[in-house]
């Protein structure tokens, strides 16, 4: 779930969204890297946590029992209306654009064709866990394994035309790069990274949750992070720089340019399956936030309403996939992914500087201890705190709105609570 629920879409298209920020290839690869380690980062602490409290709603319980109920319903709140819904509609707008390259459509046939996938996959969850579990573990699987060949041949046959070509792609990066530029590369970096906390989500229907979510946080982490600087390499080393800033299929166009045209029908069609897949987990573990909410009394009580046939939460399904589709058919792919990450990383920050208060307390006995700390979490604090105040200082309006999103919570909250 970790592996697949990451490597989704992304990937194919975030690599252009980064190099409009940076000037060399070396800057680009420190980016995917400096990614990955912050990433892993956050996976040891939410293994720590989610060894602490292996139960449904992951972030959301961690921050409901850390802090305050408060807290986590403004976490759900966030999910709900920017944060994992953007990433469903997000991920749906890039499957769409590279279906495109097979049926030719307007910028409306996209969106529409994103809403439809949305809406397939939503009944495939509400069907079923086990259905739509089966068909990640299948895309997973297939899609890793075609990452994995892609890199061997192409970085073989490009190495074999030009024997300086990786090389110059791993070139270290240049001084005199902007700091603010370099954060607004990694929002679209950590964009491609996301996904890696949601199987905490499915904790309390996880097999041996408190050792089994640690293992596949650190093991999927590890396996994502290979597989996207080994693709970025074959990347810059079939393209240049000023090719992957303009590019609005990065993966397709690298194809094309090492094995000719057909090249880039197979990576078109392998940007949907991956996407495919990826959302498939995405779309299931939202879900189970929302109705953990709802039994804890912090969301509409329909919300927690299980399906008596499928045994799923049927009405948290149906919502998520009525406002995903809205922000789908409405929203700009950039939009929607500057004002998902940067927003998601402030509720991160409170996430591990909860571990700090949770060290102190007698009753607290996690299975599994994050290593490296206190500068593993506190690395990560300051890092992710970073991200957002870029954010607000160079996109303001985007940043507010989506802050704006997120303090809106507050006052439905304590209404909410005011009137029973």
């Amino acid at each position: 779930m970790v592996a697949g629920t990451i490597i989704g879409a992304s990937i194919f298209v975030q690599p252009s969204e980064i190099a409009r920020h940076l000037e060399t290839p070396g800057e680009i690869m420190l980016v995917w890297l400096v990614c990955g380690v912050l990433t892993l980062f956050g996976a040891l602490v939410c293994a720590e946590l989610s060894s602490a409290f292996p139960y449904t709603g992951g972030l959301y319980v961690f921050l409901r029992d850390t802090f305050s109920p408060l807290v986590g319903f403004l976490w759900g709140w966030s999910m709900f209306w920017t944060m994992h819904s953007g990433i469903v509609a997000a991920i749906a707008v890039v499957f769409a654009r590279y279906a495109a390259y097979f049926v030719h459509v307007s910028e409306a046939g996209v969106r529409t064709l994103a809403v439809l996938v949305i809406i397939g996959l939503s009944a495939l969850n509400y069907v079923g866990v086990r259905a739509s579990s089966r068909v990640q573990t299948a895309f997973t699987i297939a899609k890793v394994a075609a990452v994995g060949a892609i890199v061997f041949a192409g970085l073989w046959l490009t190495v074999g035309r030009d024997h300086t070509a990786v090389s110059h792609a791993a070139q270290l990066p240049q001084p005199g790069g902007s700091v603010s530029e370099f954060l607004l590369a990694m929002v679209a970096g950590l964009f491609a990274y996301g996904g890696w906390h949601m199987v905490t989500y499915t904790a309390g229907e996880t097999r041996v949750a408190a050792r089994t979510i640690p293992a596949a946080l650190l093991i999927g982490i590890a396996i994502v992070t290979f597989c996207y600087v080994a693709l970025n390499l074959l990347y810059l080393a079939v393209l240049p720089v000023s090719a992957v800033r303009t590019s609005t299929r990065i993966a397709a166009d690298a194809a094309d340019a090492l094995l000719g045209r057909g090249g880039s029908a197979f990576m078109a069609a392998l940007v949907m399956v991956s996407s495919f897949g990826g959302l498939t987990g995405i779309v299931l573990t939202g879900p189970r936030v929302y109705y953990s909410m709802a039994q804890d009394g912090l969301a509409f009580r329909w919300l927690g309403y299980v399906h008596p046939v499928h045994r799923t939460p049927s009405h948290a399904i149906l919502a998520q996939a009525i406002w995903s589709s809205v922000l789908a058919a409405t929203g700009a792919y950039r939009q929607l992914f500057t004002r998902v990450v940067y927003t998601e990383w402030l509720f991160f920050a409170l996430m591990a500087a909860g571990l700090f208060l949770l060290r102190r307390r007698e009753d607290y006995r996690p299975e599994y201890r994050a290593w490296g700390y206190p500068m593993v979490p506190i690395v990560f604090i300051t890092a992710s705190l970073l991200i957002v105040i870029n954010q607000l200082l160079r996109e303001p309006a985007d940043a507010l709105l989506g802050l704006g999103m997120v303090a809106i919570g507050a006052p439905i909250y304590y209404l909410a609570h005011a009137h029973p």
